[in-house]
Parts: structure tokens; C-alpha cells; sequence
């Protein structure tokens, strides 16, 4: 991969009266040259949420996307976090079961803070027992392990466990829902409330195969402590042996995850993930019209994803993308860059078209704080915009003594 091409873009050309106004000031503290033209800060955004694409990677290949049956669908590469295709992808549809990938991030994210342990009895209300649907068979008023709990809420998607578990996380199920639209909302689920733990059916209980999207990629980006879950084929509680309803653990070898869901209005839904030769894709189905339906067609979906587009590794973490002349610094430059490494996902065979532009601040100004927002790194193929990145001052600079910002200043009337 040839370096990158950076192009930093003058927005407005200055007025040269402004840098000789600014000398004759005689340096006041405070005094700063306005930057009309700079770009925008963007509020910081959780770090498994996806970059916001301009373009569906598949707008910019010419093998279509295979013809699903569902209502919606949607196909992502968990490690740009770019869309590859999608249908509908901002509908509102009823997520059934598949409501318990935000209960299990709750719960694993309780495991982590130490609020809830594995191998800790919980205490099984007549609430959770009574529970409605699909059951991992738990008998009222007997303490079951959050580790068995886990397996019967993913394994066999249990209904009655997982409100076990929401009890024992937030002391009731209302009061669980609540920390799932909290962290639905931290993680840019912009489309989702929750107003129970399983999936029941309910007229505000809805979402989109987008943020279940950005859900799942999330979940297998932190937790990969947990992912065995998923990939978990049956579960035996109380001499009843259930199969996990996600039949792609059969099909495909490289498919680990993530969990089914079905109600009559809902249809068959399948949140799918497989890693092949360390590249990892999450598809999104709702709405089939059976199990086969949906298996069928989250296998298309990630058999396409796969074959037909590529994911390549522009920039490491913590690398500079270009090295920004700075005015009135301790130093000439600042180094720009990104907070996390930079994949981008293209047809395949495209990887070395790929152009990126750094635009940042004209004149970039000391003092620079390490960390903060200078501008932005856009990536595109074809002329269309694929992603754009906050681009970051790597390193900090402080402001050059009295001499040195008054020579800049003096430059900068000449440029």
C-alpha cells in the first residue's frame, strides 16, 4: 500500500491586513485570529459505535447484493464499522429476542464493574418464573448461577432467565430497561427504545436492523470474553437439553454468534457474525418468513460480504497522518492523527485507489492540546465519500515565547 496522500485545504483566503493589526497589538494576552473557516469540533462518540459512512460500500461495486426475504436486512464489517449493503436500514421493526444482545451487553458490562459475578446465585422471583415465551425452565424461589442464567438467556433464549438476571442487575425489569435505552443511546442507538428485557411484544418496544448493527459490533468488540455464549450449540437446565435456534453454528464453521429471534408480528429475525482469515462481518436479518428463511439468508449475506469486498488497514493507532505546519509554537509542526486505527472496507481489489484527504485548520494556531480536534480525515473511493475521521493532535504544542509568535505573525502576512 502506497503512503497516503494528504491534502490540507485553505478554506478562506486571509486578509493580510489581520496578521499586521494582531502584531501591532503588542502580543495581549487573549487576543486570538479568528477561524472563520475552521472545521466544526464533532461531539466525542462511544468507541464501538460506528463511523458514520457517507456511502454504503456497496454503491461503489457492481455485484449486487443478493435478493433476501425479509423485511429489512443489513450487512457490516465489524472492523471498519463501515455498511457494506443494506435495505430499509432505518425502518422501525419489533427486535423479538433479539432485544436480549442489549440485556447481555448490560449484564456483561455489570460482570466487568464486578456489580455481578459468574458464578453468584440469583434468586428466581415468581415475576421471572411467569415469564412469557420461550423458557429456560427455572423453578420459582430457587437460586440458579449467573453463568447457568447466561447460558439459558443465549443458549436457549429464555425469557424467564433473562429477566432473572435484569432483577438481579437493576432490582427490577422496569428499572433494567432503563440502563438498555441509557446504553442504547451511548452507544448512537438513535432508532431504539426497550421497555423489557427479553423482547416482548410492545408497541414502543422497536429498533432498526442499523442500531442492532451498531449493537452487535459493539458487543463482540468489547466482550470478547463472553463471545462462547454465542457460539454455544445447546444448554441442559433441569434434565431438559435445548438447541440454540441460530442453526449457522451447524452450516458454517466461521460463524460464532449471535442470537435468533421470533414473534408472530415480528417474523424470524437472525443477528449472524463469522470471522474468516481474521476479518470479522455481522449481518442482520428481520422479518423471514421461517428459521430456514432467515438462516438461508443471513449465510447469503455473509458469504457476499466476504467474497466480494475487502478490508484493508490504512493508519495505526497513534500514527501521525500528516505533519501540520503550526503558527506561533514552540515547535514548526504538530503531528495529526486518529485515536483508534484506521480500516477501510472496498470491492475487492480496490484497496489501492482508496484517497484520503487530511483538512484541518488554516493557520493551525499554538497552543495545541494533545487529543484535541483539528479537522477532519476524509476517505473516498471514486469520489464518493466513504468515512471521515476526527483528526487529532497527537502531540501537544505549546505557544512559542514573545519573539517567536511575533515573527509568525509577521510571516503569516506574507503568505
Amino acid at each position: 500500500m502506497p503512503p497516503m496522500p494528504m491534502t490540507a485545504f485553505l478554506p478562506l483566503r486571509r486578509s493580510r491586513l489581520a496578521p499586521l493589526a494582531l502584531a501591532c497589538s503588542l502580543l495581549v494576552p487573549g487576543a486570538a485570529w479568528s477561524q472563520a473557516a475552521s472545521e466544526p469540533a464533532a461531539p466525542a462518540a462511544a468507541a464501538a459505535q460506528a463511523p458514520a459512512g457517507i456511502d454504503m460500500v456497496s454503491n461503489l461495486s457492481n455485484i449486487p447484493a443478493p435478493t433476501l426475504g425479509a423485511k429489512a436486512w443489513l450487512t457490516l464489517d465489524a472492523t471498519s464499522g463501515q455498511v457494506i449493503a443494506a435495505q430499509n436500514p432505518q425502518e422501525a421493526v419489533e427486535p423479538a429476542s433479539l432485544t436480549k444482545l442489549m440485556s447481555a451487553y448490560v449484564i456483561f458490562e455489570a460482570l466487568e464493574s464486578g456489580r455481578l459475578k459468574l458464578d453468584q446465585k440469583v434468586h428466581v422471583s415468581e415475576k421471572a418464573w411467569k415469564t412469557e415465551g420461550s423458557r429456560m425452565f427455572i423453578n420459582p424461589n430457587t437460586d440458579v448461577s449467573v453463568d447457568d442464567l447466561l447460558q439459558g438467556m443465549l443458549v436457549q433464549s429464555g425469557n424467564d432467565a433473562t429477566v432473572a438476571l435484569a432483577e438481579a442487575v437493576a432490582g427490577s425489569e422496569s428499572a433494567f430497561a432503563a440502563l438498555m435505552n441509557q446504553q442504547a443511546k451511548a452507544l448512537g442507538m438513535k432508532h431504539t427504545h426497550f421497555t423489557n428485557a427479553p423482547g416482548l411484544p410492545d408497541p414502543d418496544h422497536m429498533t432498526t436492523v442499523e442500531d442492532l448493527a451498531i449493537l452487535a459490533r459493539a458487543l463482540v468488540q468489547r466482550f470478547p470474553q463472553y463471545r462462547h455464549y454465542d457460539s454455544q450449540k445447546e444448554f441442559t437446565y433441569n434434565n431438559i437439553k435445548q438447541s440454540n435456534r441460530n442453526r449457522l453454528l451447524w452450516a458454517d464453521s466461521t460463524v460464532d454468534g449471535l442470537k435468533t429471534g421470533h414473534t408472530q408480528s415480528a417474523g424470524f429475525c437472525l443477528v449472524a457474525t463469522a470471522l474468516r482469515d481474521g476479518r470479522r462481518v455481522v449481518s442482520v436479518i428481520v422479518g423471514a418468513a421461517s428459521d430456514a428463511a432467515r438462516t438461508e439468508s443471513s449465510l447469503k449475506l455473509l458469504n457476499w460480504s466476504f467474497k466480494n469486498f475487502d478490508t484493508v488497514k490504512l493508519l495505526d493507532k497513534g500514527k501521525p497522518a500528516v505533519s501540520a505546519r503550526v503558527w506561533e509554537g514552540a515547535t514548526e509542526t504538530a503531528e495529526l492523527g486518529l485515536s483508534d486505527a484506521l480500516w477501510v472496507t472496498v470491492p475487492r481489489g480496490r484497496a489501492d485507489d482508496i484517497k484520503t484527504e487530511a483538512r484541518y485548520t488554516q493557520p493551525l494556531m499554538a497552543p495545541l492540546t494533545e487529543g484535541a480536534q483539528a479537522g477532519s480525515l476524509v476517505i473516498s473511493l471514486d469520489g464518493k465519500e466513504l468515512d471521515r475521521r476526527p483528526l487529532l493532535v497527537l502531540h501537544s504544542v505549546e505557544e512559542a515565547g514573545f519573539f517567536g509568535r511575533l515573527l509568525d505573525k509577521v510571516r503569516l502576512m506574507f503568505e
